[in-house]
């Protein structure tokens, strides 16, 4: 059964200091949460920044996790509003229905693998490096890169063309009216309804002589339109993207506007 957790870190304690500035760290710190060790189910986190005064990771798991070293060495044990939030998330996966929209956040490191990087890293130099010396190097080409798509076109372009094999679509957005003097004809096309809300580039080492690793990571906010539950019930579960591990591939999803008023209503 899987369970989906809200913990709140405090931004002013050491340890959460060290463990913001490292998805490596604040990877094996979740993985502490959970009983069973070593760790072999699928465990997804994303880390959202809503002030900086308090940090929140939200961690998807396939067992019940306890988070309370989390609470006690990087959060505000005792204090309210300091205990994590942990619920079931079956009754989600049971509302996923074909032709049922959401609204969703994904955050995730969207990239491409190219034969040849043009500014290759350190890393991908040393890759390239000991192909060439292989004494059959010109019979066989190297394994290709993963490159991170850089702008916000190529970003957006990658999740729309990953949606279908996910199980959903992301509609049109919906239209605004014209402004004043215009006809509904000369405005632009409202696009899909999708919108990127942050980026950013994450530099850290997994270990402490360990090579750089960089990640560029886009988070998007937008609708979608459900149209195959079992495959969108997958990527829910399973992430989207690469760096699953570094906090990337996490798809959420909320009511739609329409629905949240009428529930309210």
């Amino acid at each position: 059964m899987p369970y989906l957790s809200k913990i709140a870190l405090n931004p002013r304690r050491r340890k959460a200091v060290s463990l913001l500035s490292s998805p490596h760290r604040l990877h094996a710190a979740i993985l502490a949460g959970l009983a069973v060790q070593p760790v072999t189910e699928r465990v997804l986190w994303r880390m959202e920044r809503n002030t900086t005064h308090r940090a929140e990771i939200l961690v998807l798991t396939e067992s019940r996790p306890s988070w309370q070293h989390l609470v006690d060495e990087a959060g505000w044990p005792g204090a309210d509003g300091g205990e994590p939030l942990i619920a079931d998330y079956a009754p989600l996966l049971e509302r996923i229905a074909l032709g049922r929209e959401f609204g969703f956040r994904l955050t995730a490191n969207p990239v491409q693998n190219v034969p040849r990087p043009t500014k290759p890293s350190e890393q991908q130099n040393a890759r390239l490096k000991a192909h060439a010396e292989r004494p059959d190097a010109n019979d066989h080409r190297p394994r290709g890169f993963r490159v991170a798509h850089r702008t916000a076109g190529q970003q957006l372009d990658w999740l729309v063309a990953r949606a279908e094999r996910h199980g959903f679509t992301i509609p049109e957005a919906n239209a605004d009216a014209p402004a004043p003097g215009l006809k509904p004809e000369d405005s632009l096309a409202p696009g899909p309804a999708v919108s990127i809300v942050g980026r950013d580039i994450l530099r850290f080492n997994k270990h402490r002589d360990g090579p750089r690793i960089t990640l560029s990571t886009v988070t998007f906010e937008g609708r979608l339109r459900v149209t195959d539950a079992p495959a969108l019930r997958a990527a829910l579960l399973g992430g989207i993207g690469p760096a699953k591990g570094y906090g990337q591939g996490l798809l959420t999803l909320a009511p739609v506007r329409a629905e949240a008023a009428v529930t309210s209503a």
